[in-house]
């Protein structure tokens, strides 16, 4: 069974449609995260892939990303919408609580051991945005359930009402309470460019690098990152587009921005691809 990993969908219900075509019957298949938000279709996309992932034992499923915290945080009233925002239809959906219930309950970060062609590295860890260099693999996954207790759990809202903020801007492993739990969500689903001693900055969010002259560089050239030994794939940033290298794959390749939709198999590193209509002007917020 091959496993195909999929980028940021934003309400584009249509493209994931034919990208979906594309793969084989069969195939294990998980997104990044961010099904919803900015795209003509969020309700639609949100529908199919909760039937694909509640049809699928397991086979289909998507992560968490920072589009997909907002709608749950929206949903809970602890969050108002923006004017870019096109969730409407799936707040005022018949099975509005059964699709939050749903993704309430989706995974934070992946493990995923594939079984690649000689060539590839079989060992991946999927996240939306990206992993502090302190990190491990071991240890991005314990964070991230960490977070996906709460969020499945009774006090979800009241998490959510917490959750926004940016601070702490850089991991502690004596971080506790709600410090602890929004640094992780920070850095797993909004995290972009950081200092060289990894506090994340959050100022800069359309460009692929900071401003001439500054030190900000991407999370994953930040000396000593623990997840070397692993393949991260991410979406999350759009401005840097289709990254493939030996241990990093990056996803969003600006599918609402009028880019494509991307899927790479991680079994050979295939990439399957479908272009997309600009739905959403480059200066929009992401």
């Amino acid at each position: 069974m091959k496993t195909y990993v999929i980028g940021d969908l934003q309400g584009c219900a249509n493209e994931a449609r034919l990208l979906l075509e594309q793969i084989e019957p069969g195939a294990r298949i998980l997104f990044v995260g961010d099904l919803i938000n900015r795209g003509p279709d969020s309700l639609g996309a949100l529908r199919r892939m909760k039937a694909l992932s509640d049809a699928s034992d397991g086979r289909v499923d998507a992560l968490l990303g920072n589009h997909d915290l907002h709608l749950l945080a929206v949903a809970a009233g602890v969050q108002k919408m923006s004017r870019s925002d096109t969730l409407d239809d799936i707040l005022a959906a018949p099975d509005r609580d059964a699709l939050i219930d749903w993704l309430r309950r989706r995974p934070l970060a992946m493990f995923v051991d594939a079984h690649p062609e000689p060539a590839c590295q079989g060992r991946f860890l999927l996240v939306h945005a990206g992993v502090p260099p302190q990190w491990t693999a071991a240890q991005t996954m314990a964070l991230a359930a960490e977070v996906e207790a709460v969020l499945r759990g009774d006090r979800w809202i009241a998490f959510l009402g917490q959750m926004y903020g940016n601070e702490p801007d850089r991991w502690d492993d004596g971080l506790t309470g709600i410090a602890r739990l929004r640094c992780i969500v920070n850095a797993l689903t909004r995290m972009r460019l950081c200092w060289p001693d990894g506090r994340m900055d959050f100022a800069h969010k359309e460009s692929d690098k900071g401003p001439e002259g500054s030190d900000l560089q991407p999370w994953f050239d930040l000396p000593g990152r623990r997840t070397l030994d692993v393949t991260v794939v991410f979406g999350h940033w759009s401005a840097l587009g289709l990254v493939l290298r030996p241990n990093l794959v990056g996803l969003d390749s600006g599918c609402v921005w009028g880019g494509k939709l991307t899927a790479v198999c991680l079994d050979d590193r295939s990439l399957l691809q479908v272009d997309c209509p600009e739905y959403r002007e480059h200066g929009g917020k992401k």
